[in-house]
């Protein structure tokens, strides 16, 4: 791979790094928790409180969905900063994603120049799905992709050097950690890999090698030594099934064949959205010699065979959301890198397109970014004229150069969605949090479970609770909230879904908003 070089120009690597850590920062905690944000915190926190740290619990009930080891990450942050917030929740992700960019540097070094690590790394760092939305939440999918990328990674290269044992054990250990994050997809993706990728390269009898054999009872020493030990504490009837049920509620078996058919045909326009504005580089696909242009290098060549056998299992299941493949979103980038220059080269219609419409994204960022000048709804916003200013600045001097530099054009374009992300951060969370109903939900949920501190609480029947009035309620109590079906005490407060139960009587002492429907809850004493 030979992008066009230029003159060393350690300042734009300097300032892109630079501006890294304030795009992925400021204002990190300003927005309430979402749903699955708030299960994965309100398990972390019952263990905490409980203090039993091997059976996940949600309202003092099993929770099978998921194993602990995000769990256990969360509670370590948790414990380091001695603060359990929407900030220390959301900083491992964070870390992950720093963790994540630089295996993707390390990796991509050992056969490309600096230049070409450096964007593969930020290439994912930047797309749209991370940058502005994966990044700012405190969810799995980051480490978990982290992780199983590195597992790709390990076959390939422990593949070239014929060392099977370190294939083998070090996949399967990468595996059992994935497992313990995440459940079965952790086995598909190393199944699948190994499969596909071993008969493409003709060693398929190596799958019954005895190093393969020790490879899998590594992992099973280790996700059947924590199993072992959950079985202490609770059955295990319901974990298996549940996580088989988890792994498969999104596929074909659930949505039916007429569900799928449509996914199939709209799910590549949905992933190019999502993964913009480098996904636009899929036009480099079409020409007659991409497939032989792609088969000379061995390393793009797995990377492709990766991504397509493990895509397809997505590809073909109706309810997908674009978290679940980041780990193979760095795979399909480095072919867009690798076939860059061979357009840039010959200025062929798709880099003129492609380049068109970055300097258009890159002029369309500079004039927003100076919206908060002439605009009043960002008027609470702390310095809006001078971030105003300083960001649409910036982003007229990045433009500039993108325009100026050819060969440096791609990382512009990076330092640019850095910048942008900064304003965003700076004037779109604190106006989204203002006009966000999810933020009354978190304010009610605290100042009630602040008022009612030391009185005892259930939540009553069934009534359905929402992870995010649960994790806040929960924290501002410091007491986990059980669920009551019978035998239900006098003295004791209950939340209740008026709506379920209008028959129910009894005296209402304050209410929480709840976020799906905009309604309201109350908390009352059972008359």
């Amino acid at each position: 791979m030979n992008i066009q070089s230029s003159t060393y120009r350690p300042w734009l690597y300097a300032g892109i790094l630079a501006l890294l850590a304030p795009a992925l920062l400021v204002n990190l905690g300003e927005l309430a928790f979402i749903d699955d944000e708030g299960i994965r915190t309100l398990v972390a926190l019952e263990m905490k409180l409980s203090g039993n740290y091997i059976t996940p619990t949600l309202h003092g009930e099993y929770y099978y969905n998921k194993p602990p080891l995000w769990n256990w990450i969360l509670l370590l942050f948790f414990e380091l900063t001695g603060r359990i917030n929407e900030f220390t929740a959301r900083a491992p992700t964070v870390l992950c994603l720093l963790g994540y960019g630089a295996t993707i540097y390390y990796f991509f070094r050992k056969h490309y120049s600096p230049k070409i690590a450096f964007l593969n790394a930020f290439f994912f760092i930047t797309c749209g799905r991370v940058l502005f939305w994966d990044s700012l939440l405190a969810l799995i999918d980051i480490c978990f992709s982290w992780i199983t990328f590195t597992a790709f990674m390990v076959i390939y290269h422990q593949f070239r050097k014929e060392n099977w044992l370190k294939l083998f054990l070090l996949s399967y250990l990468l595996t059992a950690a994935g497992f313990m994050m995440k459940g079965l997809p952790s086995v598909v993706f190393q199944g699948t890999t190994l499969l596909v990728y071993f008969a493409y390269r003709r060693r398929f009898w190596k799958l019954f090698s005895w190093q393969h054999i020790l490879g899998g009872m590594a992992f099973l020493l280790i996700v059947g030594g924590y199993y072992l030990v959950y079985h202490q504490y609770n059955s295990l009837d319901n974990v298996f099934t549940t996580l088989f049920r988890e792994s498969s509620k999104r596929t074909v078996v659930n949505y039916g064949i007429w569900n799928t058919i449509g996914h199939f045909f709209l799910f590549p326009f949905e992933m190019i959205y999502h993964f913009l504005p480098w996904s636009l580089m899929i036009l480099y696909f079409l020409r007659r010699d991409v497939l032989a242009r792609l088969r000379a290098d061995s390393f793009i060549t797995f990377n492709l065979i990766t991504f397509l056998a493990n895509i397809l299992i997505y590809w073909t299941s109706p309810e997908v959301y674009p978290r679940y493949l980041l780990m193979l979103a760095p795979l399909i980038f480095s072919a867009y890198i690798y076939l860059h220059p061979i357009h840039e080269k010959e200025n062929t219609w798709q880099y003129r397109l492609i380049n068109g419409l970055f300097l258009l994204f890159c002029i369309s960022a500079s004039l927003m970014a100076f919206a908060p000048l002439f605009i009043e709804r960002p008027e609470g916003v702390p310095n809006r004229y001078v971030m105003s200013l300083a960001v649409g600045l910036t982003l007229c001097g990045l433009t500039y150069l993108y325009w100026r530099r050819r060969e440096e054009r791609l990382l512009v374009m990076i330092a640019v969605l850095i910048t942008f992300r900064i304003g965003f951060n700076w004037f779109v969370l604190p106006d989204r949090n203002n006009n966000d109903f999810g933020d009354l939900c978190r304010q009610t949920s605290i100042e009630a479970g602040e008022r009612f501190r030391d009185r005892e609480m259930a939540i009553y029947r069934q009534t359905l609770m929402q992870p995010t009035n649960s994790f806040y309620l929960t924290n501002a109590r410091g007491k986990i909230i059980p669920r009551k079906n019978d035998n239900f005490g006098k003295d004791v407060l209950y939340i209740i879904d008026h709506h379920a139960y209008r028959e129910l009587e009894y005296r209402k002492v304050d209410e929480i908003k709840v976020r799906h429907g905009k309604v309201t809850y109350d908390i009352g004493i059972l008359k």
